[in-house]
């Protein structure tokens, strides 16, 4: 079906993704040793933007091949009992000289949070980072939370939301706890706040290993 020789490949779907690279929205794996570990990818990819694995491909995008039935089944089993709610996928296989490459799907969930169950046996929330999966903080699943009660956000505005946004125009970020400072208010309510604002889409949220931030995303009225 695909060829996979460099001088096919700019019409071939496969290597096309493969040049990307991982990221956001593409993660390699030259095979699945664990339903429970994959089950922390699907969950991130269903709790972000989406995405694809690319299971019988090397972290360099070098094609290996794999056994396309088996990785199936151990996909299938990650989402069934280690994601809850179960993760939605759909699969396809790309034959080439190297071997198969199975690509799994994950669409952005309308169902989030999904939890993953880890080896500790705790239901745990994770997001994607670029090319990461990272644990999601509490603003980040407050977030999740409020997009899956509704689509539509309304804001009402007091000086409150108008010092943070009115911050993020003269300044490129900050953290919950400067925010809180800003305005003199407690955590929580700092905290809703970002939420609502994230969810109408008027700021980012940043997460890094060691802190989370806010940015503005575009131009804003206050």
């Amino acid at each position: 079906m695909f060829a996979s020789s460099v001088s096919s490949s700019q019409h071939n779907p496969l290597l096309q993704l493969i040049r990307q690279g991982e990221g956001q929205q593409l993660d390699f794996k030259k095979t699945i040793s664990s339903a429970q570990k994959i089950a922390k990818s699907l969950v991130a990819f269903a709790n972000t933007d989406g995405g694809r694995l690319l299971i019988g491909v090397r972290d360099n995008g070098t094609i290996c091949g794999c056994r396309h039935e088996e990785e199936l089944h151990m996909i299938e089993g990650a989402a069934r009992f280690f994601c809850r709610p179960e993760v939605r996928f759909s699969s396809r296989m790309h034959p080439s000289r190297e071997g198969i490459v199975t690509e799994i799907y994950i669409p952005r969930s309308s169902e989030k949070p999904h939890y993953a169950l880890n080896e500790d046996d705790r239901w745990l929330v994770y997001q994607r980072v670029a090319d990461q999966n990272q644990l999601a903080s509490k603003t980040m699943l407050d977030i999740m939370r409020r997009e899956a009660r509704d689509q539509g956000a309304v804001i009402h505005f007091t000086h409150l939301e108008k010092a943070l946004l009115h911050y993020l125009d003269q300044n490129p970020r900050i953290t919950l706890k400067e925010y809180m400072k800003l305005v003199n208010i407690s955590k929580r309510r700092a905290s809703r706040i970002v939420v609502e604002l994230a969810h109408a889409g008027m700021i980012l949220v940043h997460t890094t290993e060691k802190d989370e931030y806010f940015s503005l995303r575009s131009a804003a009225l206050y």
